[in-house]
């Protein structure tokens, strides 16, 4: 080491194959035990600058000038020194966990040399809040998200490494998880040797971690005013989606998650469902969607029953509900252009002929805010944020009556999010569009005509505080 010199970033520049500026000559020093934050709004190149840095920059983006330094020292082998020095937790955790490696192999293959010892992986598991006698056998598959993120987060601080590189560690969380994860990072504050840098929209995180921020994309130190949400539906007439004494278990067969589960939404309805991690939510919205078995009850769209199992939906029902997952790199084809993930279901689920659903798949783009010329790119070449909203419009593609949305806005800035949140208030009140959400934001959930909790197997009404209302959509910068 020389000094206190640790990360380095000089005139970092990046475009992508057609030549657009993603990352412009920036700059940036993070001395030993300090914290640094970019923060910025979706697509203003965040997580661009996280990858190249770590000299990892998707297929479609390159590095045309600048130089990335360690303790002085220009980086000349990339994938040796990320082994050695960096722990790296993604916005989509269950992407960077091997489908085939269990959570305590995942854990064990991130560390080196002595951190190997027998327990290791154990012992951080346990750190993040995950009982390793009941989950460490358990592959990503049979995880919730939350369950998966605090994996991955394991995964990152097991070997306490001297660069940590956190791209929206709360996207995920509960709260009781946050803490956890804020703690591990505190700890790393002052020591003198760690090296923490952080992407995040939670303005109260980069307020408390952050010794530095530096953000990026126009509009600097502007936030827009909190927006007055439009009050709580009247809602009438019979459900648009119906259950009845829904029993899933996770992993399928095993012991039961929820249990009994009761639930009727109306047309224009929005319901949120909070709950701890692991409690069941996602796991409830994917055995909506026919993507998980449901070991018992019924389901009605429209007064006409819904199967459990997707393959034996027919087309019309398949339409009926749309999922938006917490990782919408599930539904994105890396091999395929945004405009053709979006005309394909305008195709498959439509039957719109190729030219109506190439325009179909720009009228799209527009609708969740988004340029048209993204509709040529690949999804790797897009921020967390726009990728989520690409998702969104796949969704909105079929016409759904029910959108089944996993923390859509976890990852989103405080001005996307709102666009988002805006554009499915419109959608309930001009087309009737239902919402289950899942999220572990209060005022996200302030929007909802109703809220549901999941606890103790069971799905129960839950009272909201007065202060909710109140608060922004998101916490951010």
């Amino acid at each position: 080491m020389s000094g206190r010199d640790g990360l380095t970033v000089r005139e970092l520049t990046v475009t992508d194959r057609a030549g657009t500026v993603i990352v412009d000559r920036l700059s940036l020093r993070i001395a030993p035990g300090e914290v640094l934050a970019l923060v910025g709004p979706s697509g203003a190149g965040k997580t661009t600058v996280l990858r190249a840095v770590l000299g990892a920059l998707p297929p479609g983006l390159r590095q045309v000038s600048g130089r990335i330094e360690w303790h002085g020292t220009p980086m000349r082998s990339p994938r040796r020194w990320r082994r050695r020095t960096v722990g790296f937790l993604g916005q989509d955790p269950a992407s960077a966990l091997h489908p085939l490696l269990d959570a305590r192999a995942a854990v064990r293959e991130a560390l080196t040399g002595s951190a190997r010892d027998a327990g290791a992986a154990e012992r951080a598991l346990a750190e993040v809040g995950l009982d390793p006698a009941v989950l460490g056998h358990r592959r990503p598959h049979q995880l919730s998200g939350g369950q998966a993120q605090r994996v991955a987060l394991a995964r990152a601080l097991a070997a306490d490494p001297e660069l940590l590189v956190l791209d929206e560690p709360t996207s995920a969380l509960d709260p009781a998880a946050l803490a956890l994860a804020l703690a591990r990072v505190r700890r790393r504050r002052g020591d003198g040797r760690s090296v923490t840098l952080v992407v995040s929209h939670d303005r109260g995180l980069v307020r408390e971690l952050a010794d530095h921020v530096v953000r990026l994309g126009p509009g600097e130190g502007t936030d827009p005013a909190p927006r007055t949400a439009i009050p709580p539906t009247v809602i009438a007439g019979e459900p648009v989606l119906e259950v009845r004494g829904m029993t899933i278990s996770q992993p399928p067969g095993g012991t039961p998650m929820l249990s009994d589960v009761h639930l009727a939404i109306r047309a224009g309805e929005a319901v949120a469902l909070l709950g701890p991690s692991g409690s069941g939510k996602s796991t409830l919205l994917r055995a909506l969607a026919g993507l998980h078995p449901a070991e018992q009850g019924q389901a009605t769209v429209a007064g006409r029953p819904l199967p459990w199992p997707v393959i034996e939906r027919s087309p019309a029902a398949v339409r009926t509900l749309a999922l938006v997952g917490q990782n919408p790199l599930d539904v994105l084809n890396p091999a395929r252009t945004v405009g053709a993930a979006l005309a394909r279901p305008l195709r498959t689920l439509r039957g719109l002929p190729r030219r109506t659903a190439r325009a179909g798949a720009l009228r799209l783009l527009a609708t969740v805010g988004l340029p048209e010329d993204l509709a040529h790119r690949y999804p790797a070449a897009l921020s967390g944020g726009q990728r989520q909203r690409v998702a969104l419009a796949r969704a909105l593609a079929g016409e759904p009556a029910v959108l089944l949305a996993d923390e859509i806005t976890a990852a989103l800035d405080t001005r996307t999010a709102a666009q988002v949140l805006d554009l499915i208030d419109t959608l309930r009140h001009e087309t009737g569009l239902a919402v289950l959400a899942v999220t572990h934001d209060p005022a996200v959930a302030a929007r909802a005509d109703r809220v549901l909790r999941t606890e103790d197997g069971r799905l129960h009404p839950h009272s909201r505080s007065p202060d909710d209302d109140r608060r922004p959509a998101l916490d951010a910068p």
